[in-house]
């Protein structure tokens, strides 16, 4: 029986330049669009972090960043309001800085 290597028996004719724009190409496939959030939805989020402050609620941000959506799980250490940033605690005690613009959603944990 003869098994196919697919795309990898082409590699050795291509040049690195093709190689490398190909992959791109494949990443680029992956990536989707920042979605658009309305004002209600901001004001939702407003709500549940000054609730989580109030408390220490735990916290889960869903969140895009270059073309990709990625899910974040803490608490909320600081606001920073001039440059619109949340300062995030995880359960690893490791801190992340999160904008408030790429917060797509924020559910209790």
């Amino acid at each position: 029986m003869i098994q196919d290597r697919g795309s990898i028996k082409w590699t050795a004719m291509m040049l690195p330049e093709h190689v490398k724009l190909l992959r791109e190409y494949n990443e680029s496939l992956d990536k989707v669009e920042k979605p658009v959030l309305d004002e209600q939805k901001y004001e939702e989020f407003n709500e549940v972090i000054c609730e989580a402050m109030e408390e220490n609620i735990t916290l889960q941000f869903t969140y895009y960043q270059k073309g990709e959506i990625k899910k974040l799980v803490g608490n909320i250490h600081y606001i920073d309001q001039l440059k619109r940033e949340l300062r995030i605690v995880d359960y690893l005690t490791k801190k992340h800085v999160l904008k408030l613009g790429d917060i797509i959603e924020i559910e209790q944990y």
